[in-house]
C-alpha cells in the first residue's frame, strides 16, 4: 500500500478511503444517555469519546498505545526574507528534540504519548516555491510515503506535528490554493516576522500562486508544488491512519494546512481526524472552519512542534476515563429522567 509510485496512484488511494464504525458509535453515544449525568452536561467530551469509539471500532476507546510524530523539513522560501529564523535552526532544533529539551518533549511525557521526530532530507531544502515547483513527484511521493509508513496499525491516538523555518509560507500558499485568497488572507506573522516581513511573505506567497496556477486545481499537484518535504509526510500520515482507523489530533496552522488536500479530494477524508487547538497563527481558525472543523482548545499557542495536540490529549483521556469509569443510572441507583 506504501508503494504508490505516481501522483495518479495516490490520488486513487485517496478516494477509496474506508468508513468508521458507526455501530459502535451509535453505542457510545446510547452508554453516554445512561451514564449519571443530564444528557450532554460533559459537552464536546461526550462527542470526543464516540468519535474515538467509531474510529477505534470499539463502543469504549481505550488510550493506551498514544503516539506524537513530528516531521521536519527545510524550505528554499525562506531565501525570500519570509522567515526571521535561518534554516539552520530547523536542524538545532531536531537536535534538541532528541535530547529532551523542547516543549513536545515534555508536552508528550506528560499526555503520556511516545514521541518519535522524523527529519527527512534537512541537508536539502525544497526548491524556492516563488521560482520553481517546491519538489519533484518523485520527491513528493518519497515524503508521503515517509509518513505513511511511520504510522503503526494498532495505535489508539495519533498526534501530528511538525518542524520547519519557512513552513507557515508553504503552508499558507498551500491552503490558498485549495480555498482561494492570496498572501493577505492566509500569511501570518509565524515565528515573528515584523511588519515588512510579513509583507514580503504574502508577496512571496501571491508570486508562487500565480507561477504554479496551472497545477492549482488539483489538490496534490498544489501540496507538491508549494508544500515541503513535512508536510507532504503529514498527508501521507494522516492518509495511513484513515487506512488503519487510527483517530488523529492535528496541531496548529501547518498541520491542518497539510492534511487539507485529503479533504479537497474526498469530503470525508478528514472525518477520523480533529483539529486540535487553535493556533494563534492568524489564518488557522479560517482554514478549521473551510473543513467544518471547530478546533478542540483555544490557549493562543503557535509553538508548532505537535506541542498544541500534545495538549488536547489529555482531555480526550478526561473524555474516555468519564465514558468508561463512570456509572449508569441503573448501576449507581440513580433515578434518571422521567
Amino acid at each position: 500500500m506504501t508503494e504508490f509510485t505516481s501522483i495518479d496512484e495516490l490520488r486513487e488511494i485517496c478516494r477509496t478511503l474506508p468508513a468508521g464504525d458507526e455501530r459502535a458509535a451509535e453505542a457510545a453515544h446510547a452508554r453516554q444517555c445512561v451514564l449519571t449525568k443530564p444528557p450532554g452536561s460533559l459537552g464536546r467530551l461526550e462527542e470526543l469519546a464516540a468519535w474515538l469509539a467509531c474510529w477505534q471500532g470499539r463502543a469504549i476507546p481505550r488510550l493506551e498505545r498514544v503516539e506524537v510524530l513530528v516531521f521536519a523539513g527545510n524550505h528554499g522560501v525562506v531565501a525570500q526574507g519570509v522567515s526571521p529564523y535561518p534554516p539552520e535552526v530547523t536542524v538545532q532544533m531536531v537536535a534538541n528534540f532528541a535530547a529532551g529539551g523542547a516543549a513536545i518533549n515534555q508536552l508528550a511525557a506528560a499526555a503520556g504519548a511516545t514521541l518519535r521526530v522524523i527529519p527527512l532530507g534537512l541537508e536539502t531544502p525544497t526548491r524556492d516555491l516563488t521560482e520553481a515547483a517546491a519538489l519533484t513527484e518523485g520527491e513528493f511521493l518519497a515524503a508521503v510515503r515517509s509518513g505513511f509508513a511511520a504510522v503503526a496499525p494498532g495505535t489508539d491516538l495519533l498526534a501530528l506535528g511538525e518542524m520547519g523555518i519557512g513552513n507557515t509560507t508553504a503552508a499558507a500558499a498551500l491552503a490558498a490554493a485549495l480555498f482561494g485568497g492570496g498572501g493577505e488572507r492566509w500569511a501570518g506573522r509565524g515565528t515573528g516576522l515584523d511588519d515588512a516581513g510579513l509583507l514580503r511573505k504574502r508577496a512571496a506567497i501571491d508570486r508562487a500562486l500565480a507561477r504554479h496556477a496551472g497545477a492549482l486545481d488539483d489538490p496534490l499537484l498544489a501540496a507538491m508544488t508549494l508544500g515541503g518535504r513535512e508536510l507532504a509526510a503529514i498527508l501521507g500520515a494522516a492518509l495511513a491512519a484513515r487506512l488503519h482507523r487510527t483517530p488523529v489530533l492535528l496541531d496548529g496552522f501547518v498541520s491542518t494546512a497539510a492534511a487539507a488536500p485529503l479533504a479537497r479530494i474526498a469530503p470525508t477524508a478528514l472525518d477520523h481526524a480533529r483539529v486540535a487547538h487553535r493556533s494563534a497563527e492568524a489564518a488557522h481558525a479560517a482554514l478549521a472552519a473551510e473543513l467544518g472543523q471547530v478546533p478542540i482548545l483555544d490557549l493562543g499557542m503557535r509553538l508548532g512542534e505537535a506541542s498544541g495536540a500534545a495538549v488536547a490529549i489529555p482531555v480526550l483521556r478526561a473524555a474516555v476515563a468519564c465514558h468508561t469509569g463512570m456509572a449508569t443510572f441503573a448501576e449507581a441507583g440513580v433515578h434518571g429522567r422521567a
